[in-house]
């Protein structure tokens, strides 16, 4: 017999998590995406996703992620390390160095979760359009 929730639906699946507007998400699956998004709530591993999201090529060296801050290796490394633990990122050792790539997968999990239905340009001034800038 599979696992019911709460509301009698199958088992959490934070893979298949609709979008938190359209129905309330299970205790599992916000247990299970939690730490991807406690990760996320620091600035310095908000931006270092960034960088390594958006890098060329898709991963970055650590040589290349340690000058962008005002921050000592080892700040970066435990940064860095926290991105990895909550699953974010992926990290590999090339002699000295370690390169890092994004998993895509969760982050499409997690931009999934938070999808808010877009309305058309104007409707809404409180809302901005699709074509938001991140500022």
């Amino acid at each position: 017999m599979s696992k019911q929730t709460a509301a009698g639906g199958p088992a959490a699946d934070p893979s298949r998590c609709p979008p938190v507007t359209e129905q309330r998400m299970p205790a599992e699956a916000a247990a299970a995406l939690a730490p991807a998004f406690k990760a996320l709530g620091d600035p310095v591993r908000l931006q270092l996703l960034s960088m390594i999201a958006s890098a060329p090529g898709g991963e970055i060296c650590v040589c290349d992620l340690t000058p962008a801050f005002d921050l000592t290796g080892p700040t970066i490394s435990h940064h860095l390390r926290t991105l990895r633990e909550a699953g974010l990122v992926d990290a590999e050792r090339r002699g000295t160095w370690v390169y890092y790539r994004a998993r895509p997968v969760l982050l499409r999990r997690l931009a999934a979760l938070l999808a808010v239905p877009t309305a058309p340009a104007g409707d809404d001034p409180a809302r901005p359009g699709p074509r938001a800038e991140c500022r």
